[in-house]
This record gives C-alpha cells, sequence and structure tokens, in this order.
C-alpha cells in the first residue's frame, strides 16, 4: 500500500516533444495502406493497363507474388520525360485540380501505386510508346530513379521492347519483414492474385488476359475477347454459365405520358444504369460469390451485398447462395472514389434507392425464372418397368381423340406467374367510396356524376425568355425523382382514407401507398403555374368582389395579427396598397386584374377542368401581401405561384367531418372532384421532386412480402 501510494504520488511525466518524420518513413507508412499484399498491388497495376488502352494483358507470379509479380501490357506506353517522376508520390496525368475528382472516368487518379510499391519493394519498369524508336527500361526504389547496376547512371536505359508496358516487382515487402511475416502462404497469395485477375477479366470481356506462374509452360488463367456472359462461364464454370438471367435497370422511367416542365436534354446528375448477371434458383453455392463494378472499378458494398442476398433467401435453401455480377454506372459527379486508400469502397447518392432498384428487378427476373428442376430416379434398380409402361399407355389413351395424332417431341411451357407478382388493376375495381352503405341513397344530379368521364386537356408550355422562369423550370427538372414520378403515373387510385387530412391510397404494380394528396395537388398546380407563366386563361369573377372586404374576412379570421403591432385595418389598408400598387405586373403576368377601384375582375385559371374552391379567396389575398417576396424578381415568381398552388390545392377546410359525405352535397362533390379530376390530372402532369418523399408519399404494403409473411405462418 505504501508503495502504491508512493507511486500514485510521482509528478506527471513531461511532455515528449513533437517532431518531424523523415520522408522515407511517411513514404513507407503512406506505402502500408496502399499496398496490403501482392494481389493489392497487382489490382491497381491492372487498373494502369486497362487505364491505358491495353486489350492484352499478361501477368507472371513467382511464390504468390512475392518474389516476383510482373505485368505486361500493350497499352499506350509511358513517354520517356515522364519516367524520373514515374514513382513519385502524387504524380499523375489523371487530374490536375480538385475539381476533376467528380469528373473521373479512369481508374488511377492519386499516383501512389507505383510510389507505394517502389517503398516496399525493387521495382523496373520496361516502356515504349509508338513513336519511340526503343524500350526504354529504368529501376526504382524509395519513390526514385536508381542505377540498375554499381557504377551506373540512373537514368533511362534503351533497350528492346515491344509497344506498351512492363513492370517487374520483386521480394515485395523485403524492408517490411513484420508485414511479410503476416502474409499467407504462396499457394494462398496467389490464389488471391488468380480471383483479382479472374474478377477484372469477368468484367473487361473484350481485354485478352493470361496469368501463370514463373517457369510454368501452361497458365493458370488464360481469356480471349468474348462477351460477359460467355467470360463467366469460361472463368467460374459451365454450371454457372447455364443458369445466368441477364438484368438492366436504370434511373430512367421505361416511358412518360407527358412532357415534364422544361423537358429535353437536361444533364442529370443523378442518372445511374446497372446490368447484372445472377444465377437462376437451380444453382447453389456454399457462399456468395459476389462482383460489384461500380464505374468500371471493383469495389466491396455490404449493404448491396446483403440486398441482393435477402432476394435469393426466398428461393435457395438455407445455407445455399447465388453468384452475382454486377455492374453499376453513374455519374462522376454523383459517386465519391476518394474515400479509400486501395478506392477498395465508394460513397455515391442515393444508395438505397438504386439498391432497392436493383433488388426488386433481380427479384422480378428470379421469381419469374423457371422453379427449381431436381434430379430423380424414375425406377428402382432391379425393379420391372412394366408398371410404368402400363402408366404411359393409359396416360396417352385419357387425352382423348383430338390427340391420337403422332404428338410434338417438346411443347413450350409458358413461364409460370407466381400470385403475389399478379397486379390486379382496372378502371372497374371497386375503391373505398363503393364499399361504404349510403344512408340515405335518394336520386339527384349528384348522384350520377360519378358516371362523367373527365378528359384533360394538353396545356402546351408558354414561350418565356425570362432568366428567372428559365431558372425555376429548370429546378423543377433537376429535382424529379423518376421513380416517384412513375408510380403516380401508372397509378390505380383504391379510394380516399380521410378526407379532413387529405390522405388517399393509391396502387402501383404490387405495392400500396399512402399519399397526401393535398400536398401533391400543390407541387402539381405550382409546376403548372411554372409552366403556363405569362399565358393564363383568365377566370372571371362576376360581380368583381371588392378587394378591401375580402381581405378584411381573412384578417379578422387569422389568429395572432396583434402581434404585429398593428391595428386589423392597418393590415387591410397596408395589403391592398401592395397589391393595387402592382396591379400591372399581376395582370400581366398572372391574369389578376385588380381595377383601380380595388375589385378583384379575374384570376388565373390553371386547368380548365379545375375550379379553386372561391372560399379560400380572402386568405390569398391576404398571404400575397407578407408571403410574397415582391422585391427579387425570381423569389417574387417563385413565393407568387406557390400561393397560386396552395389556393388551388385541396386542403382541410373544405371538409366538415362532423357531416358525412353522404349527406354533404358539397363534400360528395369535392371528393369526386379529387378522384376525377385531381388524381387524373396528377397522372398526366405531376413531375414528382424528391421532397414529397419525405413526410407526403409512404409504402404501406408489398404484395410479395405480405406472401412471405402468410408462408412463414
Amino acid at each position: 500500500m505504501g508503495e502504491q501510494a508512493q507511486h500514485g504520488s510521482q509528478p506527471p511525466l513531461d511532455p515528449l516533444p513533437i517532431q518531424r518524420l523523415h520522408e522515407s518513413l511517411i513514404n513507407r507508412i503512406a506505402a502500408g495502406e496502399i499496398i496490403h499484399r501482392p494481389a493489392s498491388a497487382l489490382k491497381e497495376l491492372l487498373e494502369n493497363c486497362l487505364d491505358a488502352g491495353a486489350t492484352s494483358i499478361r501477368i507472371t507470379v513467382k511464390d504468390g507474388g512475392m518474389k516476383l509479380l510482373q505485368i505486361q501490357d500493350n497499352g499506350c506506353g509511358i513517354r520517356k520525360s515522364d519516367l524520373p517522376i514515374l514513382a513519385e508520390r502524387f504524380t499523375t496525368s489523371k487530374i490536375k485540380s480538385f475539381s476533376d475528382l467528380s469528373r473521373l472516368t479512369t481508374y488511377g487518379f492519386r499516383g501512389e501505386a507505383l510510389a507505394s510499391i517502389s517503398h516496399v519493394a525493387h521495382m523496373s519498369v520496361v516502356t515504349k510508346t509508338k513513336s519511340d524508336p526503343c524500350a526504354w527500361k529504368t529501376c526504382y526504389s524509395e519513390g526514385v530513379l536508381v542505377p540498375p547496376k554499381a557504377g551506373q547512371t540512373p537514368d533511362p536505359k534503351p533497350c528492346a521492347g515491344i509497344d506498351g508496358t512492363t513492370i517487374i516487382i520483386e521480394d515485395m515487402f523485403y524492408n517490411t519483414p513484420t508485414r511479410m511475416s503476416a502474409l499467407r502462404s504462396p499457394s494462398e497469395e496467389y490464389a488471391r492474385i488468380l480471383d483479382v485477375v479472374t474478377k477484372y477479366a469477368v468484367h473487361n470481356s473484350k481485354v485478352a488476359f493470361l496469368c501463370k506462374k514463373a517457369g510454368s509452360v501452361t497458365p493458370e488463367l488464360s481469356t480471349s475477347p468474348t462477351s460477359i456472359d460467355q467470360a463467366i462461364r469460361l472463368l467460374y464454370g459451365h454450371a454457372i454459365g447455364k443458369e445466368l438471367l441477364h438484368i438492366e435497370v436504370s434511373s430512367s422511367p421505361t416511358n412518360s405520358t407527358s412532357r415534364p416542365i422544361g423537358s429535353g436534354d437536361v444533364d442529370d446528375a443523378e442518372k445511374w444504369s446497372a446490368k447484372a448477371y445472377c444465377t437462376s434458383p437451380n444453382y447453389q453455392a456454399k457462399k456468395t460469390v459476389f462482383l460489384l463494378f461500380i464505374n468500371h472499378r471493383l469495389v466491396e458494398s455490404s449493404s448491396v451485398k446483403r440486398a441482393i442476398e435477402s432476394v435469393y433467401s426466398g428461393v435457395l435453401p438455407k445455407g445455399a447462395f447465388p453468384f452475382v455480377y454486377l455492374s453499376l454506372e453513374i455519374d462522376p459527379r454523383s459517386v465519391d472514389v476518394n474515400v479509400h486508400p486501395t478506392k477498395r469502397e465508394v460513397i455515391f447518392l442515393n444508395e438505397e434507392d438504386i439498391t432497392e432498384r436493383i433488388s426488386d428487378a433481380i427479384q422480378q427476373v428470379v421469381s419469374q425464372s423457371h422453379s427449381r428442376t431436381f434430379q430423380y430416379q424414375t425406377l428402382l434398380p432391379g425393379r420391372s418397368n412394366e408398371s410404368n409402361v402400363k402408366k404411359a399407355r393409359e396416360e396417352e389413351e385419357n387425352e382423348g381423340e383430338e390427340d391420337k395424332g403422332e404428338r410434338p417431341a417438346s411443347v413450350p411451357q409458358p413461364t409460370k406467374l407466381y400470385s403475389q407478382h399478379k397486379v390486379r388493376t382496372s378502371l372497374h375495381d371497386r375503391t373505398l367510396e363503393s364499399m361504404i352503405p349510403v344512408l340515405n341513397p335518394s336520386r339527384s344530379d349528384g348522384d350520377d356524376i360519378s358516371k362523367k368521364v373527365v378528359g384533360l386537356r394538353d396545356i402546351p408550355e408558354s414561350g418565356c425568355d425570362l432568366t428567372s422562369i428559365l431558372e425555376l423550370r429548370k429546378a423543377v427538372q433537376k429535382s424529379i425523382h423518376h421513380d416517384l414520378t412513375e408510380i403516380i403515373k401508372k397509378h390505380t387510385f383504391v379510394g380516399i382514407v380521410d378526407d379532413y387530412r387529405c390522405l388517399s391510397l393509391i396502387q402501383h404494380a404490387t405495392k400500396l401507398y399512402l399519399i397526401n394528396h393535398a400536398a401533391l395537388a400543390e407541387e402539381m398546380f405550382y409546376q403548372l403555374a411554372l409552366m403556363q407563366f405569362g399565358s393564363y386563361r383568365r377566370l372571371k369573377l362576376d360581380p368583381p368582389p371588392p378587394l378591401r372586404t375580402l381581405l378584411k374576412l381573412a384578417v379578422d379570421a387569422e389568429p395572432g395579427t396583434e402581434k404585429s403591432g398593428l391595428s386589423k385595418n392597418e393590415i387591410v389598408d397596408r395589403i391592398a396598397k401592395a397589391l393595387v400598387l402592382r396591379r400591372d405586373m399581376l395582370a400581366e403576368y398572372f391574369e389578376i386584374n385588380i381595377t383601380l377601384d380595388g375589385e378583384i375582375e379575374s384570376l388565373p385559371h390553371l386547368m380548365k377542368e379545375y375550379t379553386p374552391d372561391l372560399n379560400k379567396l380572402p386568405a390569398f389575398l391576404m398571404r400575397l401581401g407578407p408571403q410574397v417576396e415582391w422585391q427579387i424578381e425570381k423569389e417574387c415568381f417563385f413565393t407568387l405561384m406557390h400561393e397560386l398552388a396552395y389556393f388551388y390545392s385541396p386542403s382541410p377546410s373544405q371538409f366538415i367531418p362532423s357531416i358525412p359525405d353522404s349527406a354533404n352535397a358539397q363534400g360528395k362533390a369535392t371528393t369526386w372532384q379529387t378522384e376525377h379530376v385531381l388524381f387524373q390530372a396528377m397522372r398526366k402532369f405531376l413531375v414528382a421532386p424528391k421532397s414529397l418523399l419525405e413526410d407526403d408519399v409512404v409504402q404501406v404494403a408489398n404484395l410479395p412480402d405480405l406472401y412471405r409473411v402468410f408462408e412463414r405462418c
């Protein structure tokens, strides 16, 4: 106890001085982050070969790559003038500024691969360009040129060679014994090298690959230019090749029934496309073989892998796994490749949405493929087949008189579509409204209103050269969510769930969605207002109501006006003065005609088949005062059109919850207009933005998932 107390009472040690590490130590530490084993060095070199446009790549390996790792390509080669700085850190031909990272279409870009290799191994390079009369050979150590032999200069030496580059790496990790001792056996390291070459050979099926051990006559891997599916068959075996299914999916909707606002060749940074080759349920493996390439870069993604494995968990027995090759191409601006030293991982926008789309596509193709087949023995050994022959004859005799002729050798069977993947939609299907009994079924004009058919007219986009309007239209197009737009355009209306909160159910394919139709309608009317800017139809008010009277009604009903420090009459005066002062602009651009006497003669009519609730007119005029940014042109148009869209959209104020719709003629007419006009208009005109996914559109059911629950029960 005394010794412990004495030890605990010792004063703290003095802080150690901070010192700058030596350059060679810094480079060796950095090299350890890039080059983990021979296979990681080979991956970097393979990517350099492909960046150089090589069509043939030959790899030679000795002792698992620790004694020798040589890679030869027939690419463009390296210029002699670039050889002195070839192995220095951060020397690259791929980027010049940080902004270039958002436009990368190559594998390498940081210029660390060759530098890292030169710090942990002896490296030599033989290269020749098409314009050079001969090849040049150089040796590197610690990132700089070194003489090949004592007494010679480190300058590049001329030698015989063919177009392309050969990189020779010897004695890897000779100066880092700890790293060398952590490596596996040469055979295991060679297996890792073959795995890397195999994956790149599949993805780059138009490039010839050859990989062999030093001194061996026959290569372990040899490919020639072919298709991806043939490369998979060659490299992974016939068992996988015969069960491959091909899938292609992209961000673009398959078709569009209407032209979006400001449509055209818009450069969308969130476009993506994917193609995959995966095995059918007939193939089973002990572990998943997953090849993932994002923008042609071999990467890993546990989330994507788990999502695809979950698709197969419903069709494969427990303990069985598939083979999946997936190539995903995303706009470089949406991908960050600089998040891992070896570029093994990347980060990209909308990862969850893209993964879900790909998983759904794979699930659809896998579920629609033929069911699993099993090999079985028709006869027990040693037993007579008389009973089988008799059974076959009975089946032929019972098939009927029409089949007495010679039967074809094989009849193609239609692809079976499982019940959970059938989409049951029809214009004659019952809606939720039709299932609610009417208490007083009296005949009236409103009872037959559902028999009318609303045909929406096309709304042309107005020609406008104002920069602010063009920017607003471009912003709408940029914010589009293609999947949600496709859902709205091809949905089937199910019914209104809650009139007061404006909640409805729609169906798309096998999924059921709960939506806030007021929010969707408001977005649609904003887009219609933006589309028709400057050329609105006129909704005439006869007789024209006084502006001040309407404003006074709204201000009297608005709570909290006393917090402004103004009386209600002063608020009415200010808003009326502001609107009358801008009456010329409102009339020219928005067809809001206000006379000098302060009467409202007309309003813009955004859609001929739809009339807004004029009970909301006082609140609309009142909000134009404080809610519109009058001083800035773009903000003024943006806020004013949003107020106009809010005026047109349905809201809880239209409904009276205490009175049932069956006894409320106005509520019944509003419900009909919502179903037969608003939803039809949203199918035709709405370009759904991503913001609607936050609170206004929620998936509540998915038929295949419900079937899985029932199967467990």
